[in-house]
């Protein structure tokens, strides 16, 4: 993997690398290079020299870039969506869906004459007017988790620099051919050299761009873990810095729910992605006599889903990122398997196969045969988003208790998390 800075792509002098591994096969795609603070630094240089012409270029003739780029990712599309699933492990379909995303943030950034408008105020006060006024900060910084290496540095970068800003991203380690495609689009565009910056690298890049005085704000979407570091330091240093962790999202089955649609969205929720998204489903709690009859259509659902690489026709759930991740993943449902009562308190993920490349290279395409992620198995693909957990009116019997009301009956719920 090669940086971009100043207009032209650069080997790193990293003496560090990991690898690029697709979480299906186990193929090795690639090397990221550890990048070394110094090199960060360049970066940064660079979009600091690039930053007081760029402003001053007017914000009609700015997003012009953006529209270029938007024929680009377009023309391209197919073979972006591709190296998603090959390096993230997430179906063909995800992969078109994460990049009709990215794209649509392209054609919003493309508004920006209007969006980035102020407003005068007279006579707010006796004698006093108001005006306000957008004005571009400066270096900014995105860094990029794994799960949607092409959607989310597109929430930030084409906003960034039509605004007058110039930009250095960062890719997550585990998934940098993404943005080498992306890049070489940009690349291509005729933008002033500076504007836009790459740099691979892991903590050491990421914490010389916290620390470094020039960058003005940082944007990094990731784990609540990570989140909370980069917001601690990036802020004592004085910057603006915008962190999104991750997220729980309990679901509420009530008696009254068409089973049908309910577990098809649940299971939508809970399975797509492999789980590695924030707006995963993690928890279902069933009311009363709902317990029973959505467990089944949950265990029918996960039966039926079809796990595999994201690349073959029908396959519905690829692999987790890593070893480290299943490995992760298996540690959170042993611990409250012996609480399987008959009682409505159902750990759905106590017996079901999940699709992941093993740590054996032998191994790795054991389950690659179409596996389904569905009774009859153990240690589901459907487990990749940390299990999902199904409660009726449980016992009061664990730590830090929750309550909610439904129809003034009182549920008692486990903290999952």
């Amino acid at each position: 993997m090669r940086n971009y800075v100043e207009g032209e792509w650069r080997q790193s002098v990293a003496t560090e690398s990991l690898a690029v591994l697709n979480p299906a096969t186990g193929e090795e795609l690639g090397r990221t290079p550890l990048s070394p603070a110094a090199e960060v630094d360049a970066a940064v240089q660079s979009a600091a020299r690039a930053f007081p012409g760029w402003r001053r270029v007017p914000v009609t003739e700015r997003v012009q870039y953006l529209f270029k780029l938007k024929d680009r990712l377009e023309a391209n599309f197919e073979e972006i969506a591709r190296t998603i699933t090959m390096e993230c492990g997430k179906t063909l379909v995800e992969s078109r869906g994460e990049m009709r995303r990215a794209i649509e943030n392209v054609e919003v950034a493309c508004g920006t004459p209007i969006l980035i408008q102020g407003y005068n105020s007279e006579d707010i006060a006796s004698g006093i007017d108001e005006m306000m006024i957008r004005q571009p900060l400066g270096v900014c910084a995105i860094i990029a988790p794994f799960n949607f290496p092409g959607m989310i540095p597109f929430w930030f970068l084409p906003y960034a620099i039509a605004c007058g800003n110039t930009v250095l991203v960062k890719p997550s380690e585990r998934v940098p051919l993404t943005m080498q495609k992306v890049f070489e689009l940009l690349d291509g565009l005729g933008l002033p050299p500076g504007v836009v910056n790459l740099v691979n690298g892991g903590r050491e890049a990421v914490d010389a761009m916290l620390d470094h005085p020039t960058i003005r704000a940082v944007s990094f979407v990731g784990s609540s873990k990570i989140a909370r570091h980069v917001y601690s330091r990036g802020a004592a240093s004085g910057k603006r810095v915008q962190c999104q962790g991750g997220a729980k999202n309990p679901v509420v089955v009530l008696p009254d729910a068409d089973l049908g649609s309910t577990s098809e969205i649940v299971a939508d929720s809970a399975f797509g992605c492999a789980g590695q998204r924030c707006l995963a489903s993690s928890m279902a709690i069933a009311v009363g006599d709902a317990a029973g009859p959505f467990t089944d259509a949950m265990r029918d659902r996960a039966a039926s889903r079809v796990t595999g690489y994201g690349l073959e026709d029908g396959v519905q759930m690829g692999p987790v990122i890593s070893p480290e991740s299943r490995n992760r993943i298996e540690t959170l449902w042993p611990i409250n398997r012996h609480k399987i009562t008959d009682d409505g308190t159902v750990y759905l993920s106590a017996d079901w196969e999940w699709f992941i490349p093993a740590d054996d290279p032998s191994e790795r395409y054991a389950n690659r045969q179409r596996t389904r992620a569905g009774a009859g198995y153990r240690r589901s693909a459907a487990w990749s988003f940390e299990a999902l957990y199904v409660w009726d009116r449980s016992r009061n019997t664990v730590d830090e208790p929750f309550t909610a009301t439904d129809h003034a009956a009182e549920l008692t719920m486990k903290r999952v998390w």
